[in-house]
């Protein structure tokens, strides 16, 4: 999902993977970063200690880059599916 956002999107995209204990330690919350697993978006935590939808950080992409937020289709799969 994220490499595709980032061929879509003129943005640079860092990832940062460490053991679960580095996250757990007091240097890690000094530095008042998100819950890992998180994502950010410049200075925006778009989600913190879960999984982040592909909708929600397109739209974070979006706003970061000063572009309109994407329509999402709230239809949901099992229309869509059935609509074809």
């Amino acid at each position: 999902m994220i490499p595709g956002l980032g061929a879509k999107y003129d943005i640079r995209i860092e990832s940062i993977s460490k053991p679960k204990a580095d996250y757990m330690t007091d240097d890690y919350f000094e530095m008042d970063l998100p819950v890992a697993p998180a994502v950010m978006v410049g200075d925006e935590i778009v989600e913190e200690g879960s999984d982040v939808s592909q909708e929600k950080l397109e739209s974070a992409i979006c706003r970061h880059l000063g572009l309109p937020e994407p329509v999402i289709d709230k239809k949901g799969i099992v229309n869509r599916l059935l609509k074809r």
